[in-house]
């Protein structure tokens, strides 16, 4: 890589890598290893970059920063904050969806461990990743990067395949409708005929307080 690519990549690489410690857990053993690999990269980020050896410490970063904890929606932030990069030069544009492949692969391993409980928040997921993936498989495409092109379409197809099976246990959402609000113990007696559901009926609807459930939601299917 020239020396103005790496120049606009290194700085690049700083931004992204700084919303990842915003994003991650800094404490602990993983926290620790986590800032260390990001100071050590950035330290020798020029270098790194203008001999085209920045895949394996950036992979290493990725892979630090889920074993932190991070949840989804945090790397998703990091995600964004790749793909909200404008590089002009061509080696700065290769660092940039590289970022974007590493984002990717750890939100897949991330998604693997999660539990869902309904079929909506698997349905979330799906269409949030989709439109991850759609822009970099084209950007493959465009550049007629065979082997990144295939490897995406892989790690998206094992992602649906897996968001398929894990669905396919789940119940269905149905839609409830109240004539006032009504206390989550009493809602969910109810919907289920248990009043020990109350919980599980105030978080799948995201509500605040479980005195004053709203009037309409949804509940699963039993």
């Amino acid at each position: 890589m020239f020396k103005d690519e790496a120049i606009e990549a290194a700085l690049m690489c700083k931004r992204v890598l700084r919303v990842m410690l915003t994003q991650a857990p800094t404490r602990g053993r993983p926290g620790f290893k986590l800032r260390n690999a990001i100071g050590d990269f950035l330290a020798h980020s020029l270098k790194i970059l203008q001999n085209d050896d920045y895949g394996l410490p950036l992979d290493e970063i990725f892979d630090l920063a889920r074993d932190t904890g991070i949840n989804l929606a945090q790397f998703q932030g990091i995600h964004d904050a790749a793909a909200s990069e404008s590089p002009k030069t061509v080696g700065a544009v290769i660092v940039k969806n590289a970022m974007i492949q590493f984002s990717l692969a750890a939100e897949c391993r991330i998604i693997a461990d999660m539990n869902f409980v309904s079929r909506d928040d698997v349905d979330f997921v799906r269409k949030n990743m989709n439109a991850e993936f759609a822009p970099m498989q084209e950007i493959a495409a465009d550049d007629m990067a065979q082997m990144t092109y295939q490897a995406l379409v892989q790690l998206q197809a094992a992602f649906a395949f897996f968001l398929a099976e894990t669905t396919r246990p789940l119940p269905r959402m149905l839609r409830y409708r109240f004539f006032e609000s009504l206390p989550t113990l009493v809602m969910a007696y109810k919907l289920y005929s248990d009043a020990s559901r109350a919980d599980e009926l105030r978080m799948e609807n995201k509500n605040v307080h479980p005195a004053f459930m709203l009037m309409t939601g949804k509940a699963l299917g039993n």
